[in-house]
């Protein structure tokens, strides 16, 4: 039976894809470049926002001479209107607060900047849900470094080997493997199973609902 359960944030706890394409794209039309469509957002992140932001500039073919000012400008329009297009995955909502009537403990480990985190989480779950968000800081190492993850197990008092990990890419899969939980990918984000597959997914799901036969060791 696990005690904790650490979850990404973008394409597993929420649909935010249209919202970071809606950002990305205003700071794309900014430096003149062309926008591009919602479902390239679906690679361009995964590794946090400046690497978005580097992504969608070069596939736009722009000159990665503005890349901090556009960074600047992404962080600071996301912090604006963090919920734009953003909602909760069906069934999810339900999956967590049953979760949390058992008594595991939640976390939200992103790459997501954390302010911007911290509002999609508290905008569409509240604040009492999660025992932790944390978004990317300096002080971290983005994933998939397993640092943030290690340090929520430790602050949420349980050892990694109790936790369940949570993601819908490649990224994710390398932090909770490297983080030594066990790694539950998602079929409703980013990325498909071919890629949980390869990056060593304990296990695929494709429903939030499986949660609650896997944390019971079933």
């Amino acid at each position: 039976m696990y005690k904790a359960c650490l979850f990404d944030l973008d394409g597993t706890l929420l649909d935010t894809v249209e919202s970071i394409a809606h950002i990305a794209n205003q700071v794309l039309a900014h430096y003149h470049l062309p926008p591009h469509p919602v479902d390239a957002y679906n690679y361009f992140a995964g590794d946090g926002a400046d690497a978005l932001v580097e992504r969608s500039i070069r596939a736009a073919g722009g000159d990665l001479s503005c890349l901090d000012e556009a960074r600047a400008m992404y962080r600071r329009m996301f912090a604006e209107d963090p919920l734009y297009h953003v909602t909760a995955y069906e069934g999810m909502t339900k999956t967590l607060e049953t979760l949390k009537e058992r008594g595991v403990k939640l976390a939200v480990c992103t790459n997501k900047p954390h302010p911007a985190a911290l509002g999609a989480i508290y905008g569409i779950y509240g604040e009492e849900l999660f025992d932790i968000v944390q978004g990317q800081v300096p002080e971290i190492e983005r994933k998939p470094s397993p640092q943030c993850a290690l340090l929520l197990a430790q602050r949420l008092q349980v050892k990694p080997q109790e936790c369940m990990y949570v993601g819908d890419t490649d990224t994710d899969m390398l932090t909770g493997n490297r983080a030594g939980m066990y790694t539950i990918g998602v079929l409703w984000g980013f990325r498909g199973r071919e890629e949980l597959e390869k990056y060593h997914a304990h296990r695929i799901i494709g429903h939030p609902s499986e949660l609650l036969k896997i944390q019971k060791g079933e």
